[in-house]
């Protein structure tokens, strides 16, 4: 059994694991243990099973996938955490190292098998042990419903309302910069109260189909808008926000880098 450890409060974590298991696993069904507030949507966990994170120590997995905390969310797991024979991997990304660092525990797993999901800082490097390599992930297929929102700008985020209507302030002074006006729609699961009836919603899951044909996408800058926008960087409007750990800021820096550098003229 593979079971994959994903603590987090969005939906990025949950995009991130069933794109891990389509590239590593296809074909095979996980266990999917999380504190996610999205699985109650059948589209989230595809054909994965679901329980809670705090039923690890009852489970006996071939495989444990522990996502982007190398220690869980809060510390919580150890060397003691892994039940006897398990095989251990690590899904590492960008994470701010100096605050995550304080609340590793003093016996971290060491893993049999880290994936590098993209560039991390140095000192994050030198506390991974064992055997690690890249690895570029690639999302489950999933069509585009048709004519759906071509040439819009689409506003991806599955929240906070405060963060999300930063987004759609963005987007309006991006295409007043560009002297246009387009058609805005935010894409998330439920329609937000307060939303301006200038602005459409698409409650569609995933929502990397539609970037093909959007105008433009504007997005916070974790790593699934980064890494899924990845083919259309001219496209893609970026808003980073603070986060506990994730650095989305260098991450931006990062992309922003490709975009204008040498190897993107």
């Amino acid at each position: 059994m593979i079971a994959c450890y994903v603590r987090g409060g969005g939906l990025g974590h949950l995009t991130r694991i069933r794109a891990y298991l389509h590239t590593r696993h296809p074909g095979e069904t996980a266990t999917i243990l999380t504190t996610s507030p999205f699985t109650a949507d059948p589209r989230v966990l595809g054909p994965h099973r679901l329980l809670p994170a705090a039923t690890l120590p009852s489970l006996r997995p071939s495989t444990l996938v522990v996502d982007a905390f190398p220690a869980g969310l809060d510390g919580e797991l150890s060397a003691a955490s892994i039940p006897p024979g398990t095989r251990t991997v690590h899904l590492a990304r960008l994470l701010r190292w100096d605050a995550y660092r304080r609340v590793l525990p003093a016996d971290p797993i060491t893993f049999d098998q880290t994936w590098l999901l993209e560039d991390l800082s140095p000192a994050h490097r030198a506390h991974l042990t064992g055997p690690s390599a890249p690895l570029t992930l690639t999302d489950p297929p999933c069509p585009a419903p048709h004519g759906v929102a071509v040439d819009a700008w689409l506003i991806v985020h599955s929240g906070p309302w405060a963060e999300t209507g930063e987004l759609i302030g963005y987007a309006r002074d991006c295409a007043a910069a560009e002297g246009v006006r387009p058609r805005f729609v935010l894409v998330c699961p439920e329609r937000p109260a307060g939303l301006p009836t200038d602005v459409a919603h698409l409650d569609t899951y995933p929502a990397w189909p539609l970037f093909r044909t959007a105008g433009r996408v504007i997005t916070a800058a974790g790593f699934n808008a980064v890494r899924q926008m990845r083919p259309w960087p001219g496209r893609h409007l970026m808003l980073p926000f603070p986060r506990r750990f994730d650095d989305q800021f260098a991450r931006a820096a990062a992309a922003r880098r490709l975009t204008t550098g040498p190897a993107a003229a």
